[in-house]
Protein backbone atom coordinates (compact mmCIF):
# COMPACT_ATOMS: atom_id res chain seq x y z
CA UNK A 1 0.00 0.00 0.00
CA UNK A 2 1.14 3.55 -0.73
CA UNK A 3 2.25 5.95 1.99
CA UNK A 4 -0.55 7.69 3.90
CA UNK A 5 0.30 11.24 4.96
CA UNK A 6 -2.06 13.31 7.14
CA UNK A 7 -1.67 17.07 6.79
CA UNK A 8 -2.66 18.42 10.19
CA UNK A 9 -2.55 21.48 12.41
CA UNK A 10 -5.38 22.42 14.74
CA UNK A 11 -4.70 26.06 13.95
CA UNK A 12 -6.77 27.26 11.01
CA UNK A 13 -5.47 29.25 8.05
CA UNK A 14 -1.93 27.88 8.06
CA UNK A 15 -2.05 26.44 4.55
CA UNK A 16 -3.19 22.83 5.20
CA UNK A 17 -5.67 22.64 2.34
CA UNK A 18 -3.49 24.66 -0.04
CA UNK A 19 -0.64 22.27 0.73
CA UNK A 20 -2.75 19.12 0.37
CA UNK A 21 -4.22 20.15 -2.99
CA UNK A 22 -0.99 21.45 -4.51
CA UNK A 23 1.21 18.67 -3.16
CA UNK A 24 -1.23 16.12 -4.60
CA UNK A 25 -1.17 17.91 -7.98
CA UNK A 26 2.65 18.14 -7.90
CA UNK A 27 3.08 14.45 -7.08
CA UNK A 28 0.57 13.75 -9.86
CA UNK A 29 2.58 15.58 -12.52
CA UNK A 30 5.66 13.72 -11.26
CA UNK A 31 3.74 10.58 -12.31
CA UNK A 32 2.81 9.29 -8.88
CA UNK A 33 -0.73 8.03 -8.29
CA UNK A 34 -2.33 10.09 -5.51
CA UNK A 35 -5.58 9.79 -3.57
CA UNK A 36 -6.64 12.93 -1.71
CA UNK A 37 -9.07 12.39 1.17
CA UNK A 38 -10.88 15.53 2.25
CA UNK A 39 -11.51 15.08 5.99
CA UNK A 40 -12.42 18.71 6.62
CA UNK A 41 -16.16 19.62 6.80
CA UNK A 42 -15.34 22.95 5.12
CA UNK A 43 -14.66 20.86 2.00
CA UNK A 44 -12.17 23.37 0.61
CA UNK A 45 -9.90 20.70 -0.85
CA UNK A 46 -12.91 19.33 -2.73
CA UNK A 47 -13.83 22.71 -4.23
CA UNK A 48 -10.13 23.54 -4.72
CA UNK A 49 -9.93 20.65 -7.17
CA UNK A 50 -12.89 21.98 -9.16
CA UNK A 51 -15.56 19.69 -7.70
CA UNK A 52 -18.95 21.24 -6.93
CA UNK A 53 -19.44 20.59 -3.20
CA UNK A 54 -23.25 20.87 -3.43
CA UNK A 55 -23.37 17.98 -5.90
CA UNK A 56 -21.56 15.63 -3.53
CA UNK A 57 -23.74 12.75 -2.37
CA UNK A 58 -21.10 10.36 -1.12
CA UNK A 59 -17.65 10.88 0.29
CA UNK A 60 -15.67 10.91 3.52
CA UNK A 61 -18.83 10.73 5.65
CA UNK A 62 -19.89 7.39 4.16
CA UNK A 63 -16.29 6.16 4.27
CA UNK A 64 -16.00 6.83 8.01
CA UNK A 65 -19.46 5.48 8.71
CA UNK A 66 -18.60 2.29 6.82
CA UNK A 67 -21.82 2.51 4.80
CA UNK A 68 -19.79 2.54 1.56
CA UNK A 69 -16.44 1.08 0.60
CA UNK A 70 -13.52 3.28 -0.40
CA UNK A 71 -14.00 2.24 -4.06
CA UNK A 72 -17.55 3.57 -4.06
CA UNK A 73 -16.61 7.05 -2.82
CA UNK A 74 -13.53 7.80 -4.98
CA UNK A 75 -14.10 10.28 -7.80
CA UNK A 76 -11.66 11.34 -10.56
CA UNK A 77 -10.40 14.94 -10.81
CA UNK A 78 -9.03 17.11 -13.62
CA UNK A 79 -5.55 16.92 -12.08
CA UNK A 80 -3.46 14.18 -13.71
CA UNK A 81 -3.06 11.06 -11.52
CA UNK A 82 -5.10 12.58 -8.66
CA UNK A 83 -8.31 10.98 -7.35
CA UNK A 84 -10.48 12.38 -4.58
CA UNK A 85 -12.67 11.25 -1.71
CA UNK A 86 -14.77 14.42 -1.41
CA UNK A 87 -16.16 16.07 1.72
CA UNK A 88 -19.42 17.84 2.40
CA UNK A 89 -20.59 20.10 5.24
CA UNK A 90 -22.51 17.04 6.58
CA UNK A 91 -19.15 15.77 7.77
CA UNK A 92 -19.50 17.94 10.91
CA UNK A 93 -22.02 15.40 12.20
CA UNK A 94 -19.70 12.40 11.88
CA UNK A 95 -18.01 13.02 15.24
CA UNK A 96 -21.38 12.74 16.98
CA UNK A 97 -22.27 9.63 14.94
CA UNK A 98 -19.03 7.87 15.85
CA UNK A 99 -18.77 8.86 19.48
CA UNK A 100 -20.40 5.69 20.86
CA UNK A 101 -18.76 3.27 18.42
CA UNK A 102 -16.23 0.84 19.90
CA UNK A 103 -13.43 1.42 17.43
CA UNK A 104 -14.21 5.04 16.72
CA UNK A 105 -10.55 6.07 16.25
CA UNK A 106 -9.94 3.26 13.74
CA UNK A 107 -12.82 3.84 11.31
CA UNK A 108 -10.66 5.43 8.61
CA UNK A 109 -7.80 2.95 9.04
CA UNK A 110 -10.29 0.11 8.59
CA UNK A 111 -11.89 1.73 5.53
CA UNK A 112 -8.56 2.24 3.74
CA UNK A 113 -7.43 -1.37 4.17
CA UNK A 114 -8.88 -2.37 0.81
CA UNK A 115 -6.99 0.23 -1.23
CA UNK A 116 -4.22 -2.19 -2.13
CA UNK A 117 -1.33 -0.80 -4.16
CA UNK A 118 -3.30 1.45 -6.47
CA UNK A 119 -1.86 4.67 -5.07
CA UNK A 120 1.69 5.74 -4.31
CA UNK A 121 0.47 8.38 -1.85
CA UNK A 122 -2.72 8.99 0.10
CA UNK A 123 -2.96 12.56 1.42
CA UNK A 124 -5.53 13.37 4.11
CA UNK A 125 -6.56 17.00 4.54
CA UNK A 126 -7.45 17.30 8.23
CA UNK A 127 -9.93 19.67 9.86
CA UNK A 128 -8.51 22.55 11.93
CA UNK A 129 -9.25 20.81 15.24
CA UNK A 130 -7.96 17.92 17.30
CA UNK A 131 -11.30 16.12 17.31
CA UNK A 132 -12.29 12.63 16.24
CA UNK A 133 -11.86 13.39 12.53
CA UNK A 134 -8.22 14.36 12.95
CA UNK A 135 -7.68 11.46 15.35
CA UNK A 136 -8.98 9.05 12.70
CA UNK A 137 -6.62 10.54 10.13
CA UNK A 138 -3.60 10.28 12.47
CA UNK A 139 -4.47 6.70 13.38
CA UNK A 140 -4.74 5.71 9.72
CA UNK A 141 -1.62 7.60 8.61
CA UNK A 142 1.98 6.47 8.25
CA UNK A 143 3.17 10.00 8.90
CA UNK A 144 1.95 13.53 9.62
CA UNK A 145 2.99 16.73 7.87
CA UNK A 146 2.57 19.94 9.83
CA UNK A 147 2.25 23.24 7.95
CA UNK A 148 3.42 26.22 10.01
CA UNK A 149 2.59 29.77 9.04
CA UNK A 150 5.50 32.21 9.31
CA UNK A 151 3.62 34.40 11.79
CA UNK A 152 3.98 35.27 15.46
CA UNK A 153 1.33 32.84 16.75
CA UNK A 154 2.58 29.99 14.59
CA UNK A 155 4.40 28.21 17.38
CA UNK A 156 1.63 28.65 19.94
CA UNK A 157 -0.44 25.57 19.17
CA UNK A 158 2.46 23.44 18.03
CA UNK A 159 3.12 21.96 21.48
CA UNK A 160 -0.49 20.81 21.72
CA UNK A 161 -0.36 19.20 18.30
CA UNK A 162 2.91 17.40 19.06
CA UNK A 163 1.41 16.11 22.33
CA UNK A 164 -1.56 14.77 20.37
CA UNK A 165 0.81 13.07 17.93
CA UNK A 166 2.68 11.55 20.89
CA UNK A 167 -0.47 10.19 22.49
CA UNK A 168 -1.66 8.76 19.14
CA UNK A 169 1.75 7.07 18.81
CA UNK A 170 1.39 5.65 22.30
CA UNK A 171 -2.21 4.46 22.11
CA UNK A 172 -3.47 4.04 18.55
CA UNK A 173 -0.64 4.03 16.04
CA UNK A 174 2.89 3.17 17.17
CA UNK A 175 4.29 3.62 13.69
CA UNK A 176 3.13 7.22 13.21
CA UNK A 177 6.07 9.26 12.05
CA UNK A 178 6.48 13.02 11.58
CA UNK A 179 6.98 13.52 7.84
CA UNK A 180 8.13 17.05 8.48
CA UNK A 181 7.18 20.60 9.30
CA UNK A 182 6.47 22.84 6.36
CA UNK A 183 6.92 26.59 6.65
CA UNK A 184 4.20 28.38 4.67
CA UNK A 185 3.24 31.98 3.79
CA UNK A 186 6.85 33.09 4.02
CA UNK A 187 7.64 36.68 3.06
CA UNK A 188 11.37 37.31 2.83
CA UNK A 189 10.85 41.07 3.29
CA UNK A 190 9.46 40.62 6.79
CA UNK A 191 11.83 40.32 9.70
CA UNK A 192 9.15 38.35 11.54
CA UNK A 193 9.01 35.68 8.82
CA UNK A 194 12.75 35.21 9.05
CA UNK A 195 12.60 35.01 12.85
CA UNK A 196 9.92 32.29 12.71
CA UNK A 197 12.03 30.29 10.23
CA UNK A 198 15.07 30.56 12.51
CA UNK A 199 13.06 29.66 15.59
CA UNK A 200 11.44 26.59 14.03
CA UNK A 201 14.73 25.37 12.58
CA UNK A 202 16.47 25.89 15.91
CA UNK A 203 13.92 23.79 17.81
CA UNK A 204 13.10 21.13 15.25
CA UNK A 205 16.25 20.99 13.07
CA UNK A 206 15.95 17.86 10.90
CA UNK A 207 12.17 17.76 11.10
CA UNK A 208 11.78 20.92 8.98
CA UNK A 209 11.51 20.65 5.20
CA UNK A 210 14.17 22.54 3.25
CA UNK A 211 11.42 23.78 0.93
CA UNK A 212 9.65 26.88 2.20
CA UNK A 213 6.32 27.94 0.66
CA UNK A 214 6.45 31.64 -0.11
CA UNK A 215 3.56 34.07 -0.10
CA UNK A 216 2.32 34.13 -3.65
CA UNK A 217 -0.69 35.92 -5.15
CA UNK A 218 -1.21 33.22 -7.79
CA UNK A 219 -1.32 30.63 -5.03
CA UNK A 220 -4.21 32.37 -3.30
CA UNK A 221 -6.07 32.96 -6.59
CA UNK A 222 -5.95 29.35 -7.80
CA UNK A 223 -8.68 27.90 -5.48
CA UNK A 224 -11.25 30.44 -6.65
CA UNK A 225 -10.89 28.91 -10.13
CA UNK A 226 -11.15 25.39 -8.72
CA UNK A 227 -7.64 24.62 -9.90
CA UNK A 228 -4.35 23.57 -8.34
CA UNK A 229 -1.44 25.98 -8.76
CA UNK A 230 0.12 23.56 -11.27
CA UNK A 231 -2.89 23.91 -13.56
CA UNK A 232 -3.54 27.58 -12.83
CA UNK A 233 -0.03 28.94 -13.32
CA UNK A 234 2.75 26.38 -13.66
CA UNK A 235 5.39 29.09 -13.99
CA UNK A 236 4.53 30.82 -10.70
CA UNK A 237 6.67 30.79 -7.58
CA UNK A 238 3.95 28.84 -5.77
CA UNK A 239 4.05 26.05 -8.36
CA UNK A 240 7.83 25.73 -8.18
CA UNK A 241 7.70 25.69 -4.35
CA UNK A 242 5.22 22.80 -4.32
CA UNK A 243 7.09 20.87 -7.02
CA UNK A 244 10.24 21.24 -4.91
CA UNK A 245 8.33 19.96 -1.89
CA UNK A 246 7.04 16.95 -3.88
CA UNK A 247 10.58 16.14 -5.02
CA UNK A 248 11.88 16.50 -1.47
CA UNK A 249 9.24 14.07 -0.18
CA UNK A 250 10.01 11.56 -2.95
CA UNK A 251 13.72 11.78 -2.20
CA UNK A 252 13.16 11.46 1.55
CA UNK A 253 10.98 8.38 1.13
CA UNK A 254 13.38 6.75 -1.31
CA UNK A 255 16.17 7.02 1.26
CA UNK A 256 14.01 5.42 3.95
CA UNK A 257 13.10 2.36 1.85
Amino acid sequence: MGKIIAIANQKGGVGKTTTTVNLAASLGVLEKKVLLIDADPQANATSGLGVDVDSIEKGTYQLLEHTMSVDEVIIPTDSPNVDLVPAHIDLVAIEIELVDKDNREYMMKEALKNLGDRYDFVLIDCAPSLGLLTLNALTAADSVMIPIQCEYFALEGLGKLLNTVKSVQKIHNNDLDIEGMLLTMYDSRLRLSNQVVEEVKKHFADMVFDTIIQRNVRLSEAPSYGESIIKYDASSKGASNYLNLANEILKKNKEKV
